[in-house]
């Protein structure tokens, strides 16, 4: 049997082509704002690293305290109301690029412009919002857009039980940043610090950061019978003027 999402939570039509494209590598998602005549394409999907979830439990959300959080206590993170199996995961991004000159120097315009927890191989058939723990439904209305928050840009996946531990270099880099002291946070870096991987072996555990700008929505990819297949950040490059690959 299909699963038939709820209305107010499953992806539109440009939202669907988004997230099937980003992570497919040589499309064009669209030109860039600045330069009509250039394209921003896939230029490939890339695994950056596996995360432990064992609870089966996951938090999306910013790993950083509240900024207006003088104790700088544990965030509550957002937790997402569907488990997954528990498991070692593979995390893959979706990195775009569109060349562009500034003061007479070129770059590449390489930016990460969408994160995926995969969880099966089946290939996913429907896309909808995640639902938090404590999110009332009832309260969404079609067209609403539900996810997390980040004012550092920047946003994970992580174990929800070990989320304390596992949030805690983040917390204690705040505190030594307020003292004056401004040494690394005691996290592993991945692809020139766009990634960090923090491990918390007394849970076996894993949070893996990723860019996050503004408010995000986290996308469950589901299977033609509704398991979940994937879940999906992808709020990097987005135009409404979309060229498709020759």
């Amino acid at each position: 049997m299909g699963h038939a999402a709820d209305v107010r939570l499953a992806a539109g039509p440009e939202e669907t082509w988004y997230l099937e494209a980003v992570f497919t590598p040589g499309t064009r998602l669209g030109t860039r704002p600045d330069d009509p005549t250039t394209f921003v394409q896939v230029a490939e999907v890339r695994e950056v690293t596996t995360i432990r979830i064992p609870s089966g439990r996951l938090i999306v959300d910013s790993p950083w305290p509240e900024d207006d959080d003088p104790e700088l206590t544990v965030r509550v993170g957002r937790e997402l109301a569907e488990r997954i199996p528990p498991g070692n995961y593979r995390v893959e991004a979706a990195w775009t690029q569109a060349p562009y000159e500034f003061m007479g120097e070129r770059f590449d315009g390489r930016e990460v412009a969408a994160i995926r927890l995969c969880i099966t191989e089946t290939p996913v058939m429907s896309w909808e919002m995640a639902i938090g723990v404590g999110d009332d439904i009832e309260t969404i209305r079609p067209g609403d857009r539900i996810g997390f928050t980040s004012e550092t840009n920047m946003g994970s996946f992580s174990d929800a039980a070990a989320w304390p531990a596992l949030t805690g270099p983040f917390r204690e880099f705040w505190r030594r940043q307020q003292a004056g002291n401004r040494q690394p946070r005691d996290t592993e870096s991945l692809f020139d610090d766009r990634f960090e991987r923090a491990s918390e072996e007394g849970h076996g555990a894993d949070l893996v950061t990723f860019p996050a700008e503004g408010p995000s929505v986290v996308w469950l990819g589901r299977t033609g019978t509704g398991v979940i297949a994937s879940v999906a950040v992808a709020d990097g490059y987005h135009s409404s003027d979309r060229n498709p690959s020759p």
